[in-house]
């Protein structure tokens, strides 16, 4: 039998956010959105604030242990490291993520040009981990130049700021959306019609799917923490168990 997927279709992550002091002396990732995804944090240590932008405004969410938030697609987001922030990070759609289901909030002019933003976007693979850093961190500083133009003119404009840069993201993420749709029929949309059917089942008195009943364990992936979004992230390799 093949490895029963993810529970709900969803992909999860250990996220220890960057320390890097930006210019506001602020110390955290780069400021982005997703287009199709909604994210959930679950604070697992350390302290720090998510700062979000939404058509209602700007907001500052302390995250502290235990602390569970989510937000959903277009939401603008910044995370800030008090010291030693670290989440584990539970996003919709499964591979929607990884196959790039996110713009960060680079300038206008970066965002107006596809492929400056997609060298601004682009880490050097297998390059040292030196120059790796250097490049996310860069990356995080433009982010957050271009965060703070639009937070500025969110507090000034309202939603009408916030809607100019979700047409900018949608335009820049258009080329990738029939990848996209294939990831959510495989898995998210597959999901829900395995449950329609087993309801369906179930209705007839049917056990179903309770018949290949399975026990998934999880191992972290070897190797260093990849440079991600908002800071070093650690993902799980499953594998079939049992017993």
């Amino acid at each position: 039998m093949s490895t029963p997927p993810f529970p709900g279709a969803v992909a999860a992550s250990r996220l220890e956010v960057y320390d890097w002091q930006a210019e506001d002396g602020l110390h955290g990732g780069t400021p982005h959105t997703h287009t199709a995804s909604s994210e959930a944090y679950i604070v697992v240590a350390g302290s720090g604030e998510v700062h979000t932008l939404t058509p209602e405004g700007a907001t500052a969410d302390a995250l502290e242990p235990g602390t569970l938030l989510w937000f959903t697609p277009g939401t603008v987001h910044r995370l800030v490291n008090s010291g030693g922030l670290e989440i584990i990070v539970v996003m919709q759609n499964s591979g929607l993520p990884e196959a790039g289901d996110a713009v960060f909030t680079f300038p206008d002019r970066v965002l107006a040009d596809g492929d400056a933003y997609e060298a601004a976007a682009r880490l050097p693979q297998g390059a040292p981990e030196e120059e790796r850093a250097a490049a996310a961190r860069a990356r995080r500083d433009l982010a957050l130049e271009g965060y703070r133009e639009l937070r500025a003119s969110v507090l000034r404009e309202g939603g009408d700021a916030l809607r100019r840069f979700h047409r900018s993201a949608a335009e820049l993420v258009r080329p990738r959306v029939a990848e996209w749709q294939r990831i959510w029929r495989e898995g998210a949309q597959r999901e829900a019609e395995r449950t329609g059917l087993q309801l369906a089942s179930l209705a007839e008195g049917d056990p179903g799917l309770m018949e290949e009943a399975a026990v998934v364990r999880t191992e972290p992936l070897p190797g260093p923490r990849h440079f991600g979004m908002c800071g070093r992230l650690s993902t799980w390799r499953p594998r079939e168990g049992g017993g």
